[in-house]
């Protein structure tokens, strides 16, 4: 049996009590619940991943709903727990589920929550940094320099590529895709190819269609209108076609049994030999041995990862790999996007508690995020609304606030 946690308990007093198993940035989602009759309980064990049973201890004999991780093991044992507790939600703070077996929540009668929509840009931006890291080998500059071995300047110190001209492949042209294809469009007036199961409109219309800021051009016009020469975009007919043709690539799919080692050794052996890999989206879509393997004996080949696919471990070798970028699992870690989701997993947990609707578009949550007004009346985002019962599954299409 599993001992006691350590707790940081708000609103002792609360009707309903929502338990968090990590201390979570911001006080905003804290004070929501508060100023709703939530007691509110955050594990503080210094413990980086709980086991199951250190939650079924947090749950305890009665528990209304949880707030949890994407490292955490969301299986029968925790939904039986809470349910027994009388609890009727849990949100992941996350965007993704994999952690998550809905199937048992749906047995229990658990709603699921995720938090989509606030992540989209800050994931962007990461892959984007990681694609200049990689480009211009800071990482192994930087280390050289703290190092103590520069001397002077030389001709060849650290030579590594020009984005400008060249080509950007997009694996998964969805928001996070699109959002980075742009960044890297515009701000370094590279080429696109991207492979999707759909197509990207937007994404096209922004290279060569209507470009926003200026409505008689496209990106690509307004280049060319200033003496430039205009980005174009591919849509590929196969994934392996981006690979051939792109000298950066980020993968952008989501994970499921036909995303697993998408990039393998056959894959990788497509790629240019001083092409960049970047990967923000999940780790196992990654082969990491074969990685490890590719990397060795293409020095000149840069990957840059923010996921991998033993989390929070690594394959033997790719610590060593000086041609490899490796971050523990931040694309989302800006302020606003941390907070923010702090925020909608309190919601998502509040709205069941409190048997509200489902909002109309979980992937536009500016409403639950505006700190000058209350949220909705809603629960932002439910994955197994339907599976759960008809009486939960109500749209919200107002814009009905909380009272406080």
């Amino acid at each position: 049996m599993a001992k006691p946690v350590q707790i940081e308990v708000w609103n002792p007093n609360g009707k309903y009590r929502v338990v968090s198993t990590k201390p979570m940035p911001g006080t905003r989602w804290i004070n929501l619940l508060i100023q709703q009759d939530c007691r509110v309980e955050i594990c503080t064990q210094n413990k980086t991943i709980l086991s199951v049973e250190d939650i079924i201890a947090l749950i305890g004999d009665k528990c209304d709903g949880v707030i949890g991780q994407l490292t955490e093991d969301w299986g029968d044992a925790l939904f039986s727990a809470l349910s027994k507790a009388g609890g009727k939600a849990f949100s992941n703070m996350a965007v993704g589920y994999n952690n998550v077996d809905v199937n048992a929540a749906n047995r229990y009668g658990v709603a699921v929550g995720n938090t989509p929509g606030v992540l989209t840009e800050t994931t962007a931006e990461l892959a984007a940094t990681l694609s200049v890291a990689a480009a211009r080998r800071i990482v192994e500059a930087d280390a050289f320099m703290r190092g103590g071995l520069y001397e002077g300047w030389l001709p060849h110190l650290f030579v590594g590529n020009l984005l400008k001209g060249q080509t950007v492949g997009v694996i998964g042209a969805g928001r996070i895709g699109s959002a980075y294809a742009r960044m890297m469009v515009e701000g370094f007036k590279m080429n696109l190819i991207y492979y999707d199961l759909y197509q990207a409109t937007r994404l096209e219309k922004f290279v060569t269609g209507m470009y926003f800021p200026f409505p008689a051009y496209s990106y690509g016009q307004f280049l060319k209108a200033n003496g430039e020469q205009p980005v174009t975009w591919k849509r590929a007919s196969s994934m392996d076609e981006v690979l051939r043709e792109a000298d950066v690539i980020s993968l952008h799919p989501v994970l499921d049994k036909t995303t697993y080692h998408l990039v393998n050794k056959e894959r990788l052996a497509v790629m240019k030999k001083e092409a960049i890999l970047v990967n923000c989206s999940r780790g196992p879509v990654i082969d990491e041995v074969a990685l490890v393997e590719h990397l060795k004996a293409n020095p000149m080949f840069r990957v840059g990862l923010d996921v991998f696919e033993d989390e929070p471990y690594m394959k033997p070798g790719l610590a060593d790999m000086k041609n490899a970028i490796v971050v523990p699992h931040i694309a989302s870690a800006s302020k606003w996007t941390r907070e923010g989701m702090a925020t909608l997993a309190a919601l998502n947990v509040l709205g069941k508690i409190k048997g509200y609707p489902i909002w109309s578009n979980p992937n536009s949550v500016e409403a639950f995020l505006d700190e000058n007004s209350p949220p909705p009346a809603a629960c932002p985002s439910i994955v197994n609304a339907k599976a759960i019962g008809k009486s939960f599954t109500n749209v919200l299409v107002s814009t009905n606030s909380l009272s406080f």
